[in-house]
C-alpha cells in the first residue's frame, strides 16, 4: 500500500481579503491586521476561516515498497497553484493511503476552496464509486473511510472534546515536536521571506504524524513490534543520510523507543 502524509501551511489571502473589506492600497500586512480583526469582531477568535487562508507549503512522507521519502512539493518560488496541483496529481498517479492530523477539519477544506479557485481537477480524489466501484465504501471524502485516516479524528473517536494537539501527541510518545517553530510563526516568517524555514517546519510536522501513524498501526495489529521497529530503523536511517540542519535536529530530539512484544498468556494450574 502507498501511504501520503501530509501537511501544509497557510498565510491570509489578503488577495481575496481586499476584495471583500475594499481595501485596496493597504500593504499585505495592514490587510492580513484587518482581516484577523475583523474575525475577531465578528467570533471572538482571530483564526481566519478556511477558505480566507492561502497555501504556501505542502510536505508529504511517502512510504511504498521499501521506500522512505520525506519532501516538501514544489520549490520555495512555486506558485500556490503549482503546489496544490502537485498534491492532486500524486492522487491522481498512485491512489495513495492519505494520513494527517487534523486533515479533515483544515488540511483537505483549504485545499477544496484552494483547487476550486485554480481551477484544479482531481477526480479520483473526488470519486465516491459512480466510476469505481471500489471507491463507494472506501473514498478519500467519508469521514469514517479509511483512504483518508485523519489521526486526530480516529484517536479521538470522533469526538471533539477529546482532541489533543500534534504538538501534544508528539511530546507524549517522546518525538521531537515542534523544534522551536509553530503554526502562529508562519505568517511573520513569511513576510520576512523566510519560505525554506516554513517547509522545514512542515517537513517536521509530517514526520511527526508518520511516526504517530507507526504507533497507531501497531495499536490496530496492522505491525507487529518487529514490523515497528524496522519502519523506526528506516525514519533513522533517512535522518541520518540527511545534512539538512531540521532532520539533524530532529535526530538528535528522537529518542528511538523499544517496543515490546505483547504478552503470551499463560495457562492455568
Amino acid at each position: 500500500m502507498k501511504t501520503m502524509v501530509f501537511d501544509i501551511e497557510t498565510v491570509p489571502d489578503v488577495e481575496t481579503g481586499r476584495r471583500l473589506f475594499n481595501l485596496d492600497g493597504l500593504p499585505d500586512g495592514e490587510v492580513a491586521k484587518a482581516m484577523t480583526f475583523h474575525r475577531l469582531q465578528e467570533t471572538g477568535s482571530d483564526f481566519l476561516p478556511l477558505h480566507l487562508q492561502r497555501v504556501v507549503a505542502i510536505s508529504v512522507v511517502w512510504r511504498h515498497r521499501d521506500g522512505l521519502k520525506a519532501m516538501s512539493l514544489g520549490t520555495a518560488e512555486s506558485s500556490e497553484q503549482e503546489l496544490v496541483t502537485r498534491f492532486f496529481e500524486a492522487i491522481e498517479r498512485h491512489t495513495p493511503e492519505l494520513v494527517s492530523w487534523n486533515g479533515s477539519g483544515f488540511d483537505l477544506p483549504v485545499l477544496h476552496y484552494r483547487s476550486l479557485l485554480h481551477g484544479i481537477q482531481a477526480p479520483r480524489y473526488w470519486e465516491t464509486g459512480d466510476n469505481e466501484q471500489a471507491f463507494r465504501y472506501n473514498n478519500y471524502l467519508s469521514r469514517f473511510h479509511w483512504r483518508h485516516v485523519d489521526l486526530m479524528d480516529v484517536l479521538s473517536a470522533f469526538q471533539g472534546r477529546s482532541r489533543a494537539s500534534l504538538n501534544d501527541i508528539a511530546t507524549m510518545l517522546g518525538l521531537p515536536g515542534k523544534l522551536g517553530f509553530s503554526g502562529d510563526m508562519v505568517w511573520d516568517s513569511y513576510q520576512h521571506g523566510e519560505i525554506e524555514a516554513i517547509r522545514n517546519y512542515c517537513e517536521t510536522d509530517v514526520m511527526n504524524t508518520w511516526l504517530v501513524y507507526l504507533r497507531f498501526q501497531y495499536l490496530r495489529g496492522q505491525l507487529d513490534a518487529q514490523g515497528l521497529q524496522e519502519e523506526y530503523l528506516r525514519v533513522r536511517r533517512l535522518l541520518d543520510s540527511s545534512d539538512a540542519p531540521h532532520w539533524k535536529a530532529f535526530g538528535e530530539a528522537w529518542v528511538q523507543p523499544e517496543v515490546a512484544a505483547p504478552a503470551q498468556p499463560t495457562g492455568e494450574g
